[in-house]
């Protein structure tokens, strides 16, 4: 009888396989999100929606931090300074690498880790609703005959890098307006100060719904699936397209359990249907870059950058 029950409870365990391995808990049970945008911006929109998404999949409590001041340096130094312990990460942007570029601040992009990238937001070039501006050809018109005036937010910025480029392939010298923010912007081309400005296409949507502003091209490869009427500024003749990712990064040295609770925790968050009714309303297209491939992406566009700003003169 005794060997009766062995057998039977070896054959029930064989039935129901190896014990199952619990998920390694994320180390930390808070971690605070970084930005350098100020509240209601693109970045700390984007850290907010995530954190309300990812929270309950990682296990964790985010909170939000704005750091605001020194086109990002401010918030990269307090990166820099934090522990790669998985408590503290920074939503990453182009403008992180271009503000390490132009201003040589004591905290470079290339002191911290990026981690992954989880977004490409779409940037457009736009006019006021009621201006002669009917397509980019127009623009570029009045560029030749009187120079005109396009607008950019900061001064180092993708939008405003972005202008540069397409001033070079069109062999234009209009002359680019620098702004505080997309807002004040925004009031420059919807007064006439500016011909045109470029910002996010999701940022322009109440504009756009509302009757006000006129987009004229989208500086991404492909036309974009929420308007795909719009010309690519590539289809318009000028061979320029800017890529502009939102991702994290962290401080050196980020162990790799909290790499990979991170590369899983995005992956699994990107096709939650809450979620991807909420980014695909904002128009931001998926883009997950895994951890390894994300440092090497940053570095080769902080490269491709540097060398942009040695041959336009931005920098020497």
């Amino acid at each position: 009888m005794l060997r009766k029950c062995l057998v039977s409870v070896a054959l029930a365990l064989a039935l129901c396989g190896p014990p199952a391995v619990a998920q390694e808990a994320y180390p930390v049970k808070v971690v605070k999100l970084l930005t350098h945008s100020s509240p209601g911006s693109g970045s700390d929109i984007f850290l907010r929606n995530l954190s309300n998404y990812l929270g309950p999949i990682m296990h964790v409590s985010f909170v939000v931090e704005n750091i605001t001041g020194g086109g990002g340096a401010k918030a990269v130094a307090a990166l820099a300074k934090s522990p790669p312990d998985g408590s503290v990460f920074y939503a990453t942007t182009p403008t992180y690498v271009f503000t390490s570029l132009l201003s040589h601040p004591e905290h470079t992009y290339k002191d911290v880790e990026p981690l992954v990238n989880v977004f490409t937001d779409q940037e457009v070039i736009f006019t006021r609703a009621d201006s002669p501006f009917k397509t980019l050809a127009d623009v570029m018109k009045t560029a030749k005959e009187s120079r005109g005036k396009w607008g950019a937010s900061t001064p180092g910025s993708l939008e405003r890098q972005a202008l540069e480029r397409l001033k070079k392939a069109a062999g234009v010298n209009a002359a680019v307006v620098t702004h505080d923010g997309g807002g004040d912007l925004l009031i420059d081309v919807l007064n006439g100060t500016v011909d045109i400005g470029v910002g996010e296409y999701g940022e322009l949507k109440p504009q756009l719904d509302g009757g006000k502003v006129r987009v004229l091209a989208v500086f991404s490869a492909n036309r974009l699936d929420a308007a795909p009427d719009i010309p690519t500024v590539k289809e318009s003749g000028y061979d320029v397209v800017v890529r502009k990712f939102r991702g994290l990064a962290g401080p050196k040295g980020l162990p790799d359990n909290v790499i990979k609770a991170w590369e899983d925790g995005i992956q699994k968050v990107l096709q939650d249907p809450g979620y991807k009714k909420e980014y695909t309303s904002d128009v931001l297209t998926p883009d997950y870059i895994g951890h390894d491939d994300y440092v090497a992406f940053v570095n080769q566009f902080g490269s491709d950058t540097e060398a942009f700003f040695k041959e336009t003169g931005v920098i020497k």
